[in-house]
């Protein structure tokens, strides 16, 4: 099981960033995906999270109306587009399957002007 996450970069505030996770190893389209953000000192936490068919979707309350979590069953991939970012969004972001205890890398998003 891979989780590839890339999109990361600086960003001005209110600007918009697109995340991209691939994966492999499992069949995609069988499980709800999420995305993960970690601070600098902070624990991680959970970002958004999408279904397996991509009907369902739930954002924490601090992105909610910025964040988009969607998903391309076709192509193993789930994405969140990030939008109206703050500085307070800079963190490591990461997905996985939850309760798998399965890492990436992680892409870094830095907000600052």
């Amino acid at each position: 099981v891979q989780f590839v996450e890339s999109g990361g970069a600086l960003v001005q505030p209110g600007g918009s960033l697109r995340l991209s996770c691939t994966t492999s190893g499992f069949t995609f389209s069988m499980y709800g995906l999420t995305w993960w953000r970690q601070a600098p000192g902070k624990e991680r936490a959970l970002v958004a999270g999408i279904s397996s068919s991509g009907g369902v979707r739930n954002y924490a309350d601090s992105v909610k109306g910025r964040f988009t979590i969607s998903r391309d069953n076709a192509n193993n991939t789930v994405y969140l587009q990030m939008n109206n970012l703050k500085p307070e969004d800079t963190a490591v972001y990461y997905c996985t399957v939850t309760g798998w205890g399965k890492w990436g890398q992680g892409t870094q998003v830095i907000v600052s002007s």
